[in-house]
């Protein structure tokens, strides 16, 4: 008889909710830094009491059961008995670290609340049947929609094999992209620059087209908020237009110039899937972002309005009717839309 239970036959208190939120908060200490594995929070706690919490850190590090166990011992907490907040099913296969099964097992954990599962063929329900078998209560579901919110990328991955796509485009208050007058430049806040680049270290991969890099020259890097790891540059340039100076093509960073014609985008996001690109940020022009919309593979549309008025504008239209949602919010001054379907 399983001892496993599932969302759909639980109440869940609040104390048991307060501690799942706080297992997703110390998630959010991991982002930007263990892609392409996803965030993961772990709380532990004995007789009512916060004891440890973990999450995992950076790609190759501990696991958040891992170093929740790590940091209860370190307290001097012994962890026999304890309950386990996981925000996502712990792992039964060896990887680049041992499975948290086992680490939850060896502790004497007597009991596991999950919040979501995981979909990964490597695990897809076998991390809780190990934990279930060994006779340790598990419970799933609580809060699920926020652990899905918070790892959408990673699920997205799992279920598609493709990136979740992002597209981030700046306008001006008439909604120019761009300006041709001779002395033009950034035309967006400091602040709201420090959100884009926090967007770069969210994403696997940042995608321009070839037109991008002849006009800027960009370097299409992570520079304004901390990071362990940059994201891959990929220039979609069939006809070989980019100059072999170009600053993502000399430093030393990685980058993908794919001269060759996909015949669409399909191919080139099942290339990138398979590559383990989780997300995909789209930072190219209208011709390119627009390949992107009318072949509906644009999962998230970020629209940046500045306040600025351009003197020669560069106007566009974006069909956007196919999103179903939208949020807006503020980056320094310029007001942001976020489109999602």
């Amino acid at each position: 008889m399983s001892n496993a239970q599932s969302a759909g036959i639980m109440t869940w208190s609040a104390e048991q909710c307060g501690h799942m939120r706080r297992a997703l908060e110390v998630a959010e200490k991991g982002r930007g830094q263990v892609r392409p594995n996803p965030l993961v929070g772990c709380v532990l706690v004995k007789d009512g009491e916060v004891i440890a919490e973990g999450w995992h850190d950076h790609l190759g590090g501990l696991h958040a059961e891992q170093m929740a166990i790590h940091d209860a011992e370190e307290k001097g907490h012994n962890t026999n008995g304890a309950i386990a907040y996981v925000t996502l099913e712990p792992c039964n296969h060896f990887g680049r670290t041992p499975p948290c099964t086992e680490a939850l097992l060896w502790a004497g954990i007597s009991e596991v609340i999950v919040a979501h599962g995981d979909p990964n063929p490597l695990v897809r329900g076998n991390g809780v049947a190990v934990l279930v078998e060994a006779g340790i209560t598990v419970s799933s579901g609580l809060l699920e929609q926020e652990a899905s919110e918070q790892m959408r990328e990673f699920l997205h991955w799992c279920e598609n094999r493709r990136p979740y796509v992002t597209v981030k485009v700046a306008i001006d208050a008439n909604g120019s992209v761009d300006d041709l007058a001779e002395d033009s430049g950034r035309f967006t806040s400091t602040e709201c620059l420090e959100k884009v680049h926090e967007l770069r270290r969210d994403c696997c991969a940042i995608l321009v087209g070839a037109n991008t890099v002849i006009r800027d020259n960009p370097t299409l890097t992570v520079r304004l908020v901390e990071t362990e790891r940059q994201p891959l540059r990929i220039v979609i340039d069939p006809n070989n237009r980019i100059h072999p100076d170009s600053k993502i093509l000399n430093d030393e960073f990685s980058t993908r110039h794919l001269k060759d014609d996909f015949r669409g985008l399909d191919s080139m996001l099942d290339m990138l899937g398979d590559l383990e690109i989780q997300r995909l940020m789209v930072e190219g022009g209208p011709t390119t972002i627009n390949h992107f919309l009318e072949q509906n593979l644009v999962d998230e549309f970020i629209l940046v309005q500045s306040s600025v008025v351009h003197t020669r504008p560069v106007n566009t239209d974006f069909d956007l009717s196919s999103f179903t949602n939208m949020e807006q919010t503020n980056w320094g001054s310029e007001v942001v839309k976020v489109f999602t379907r």
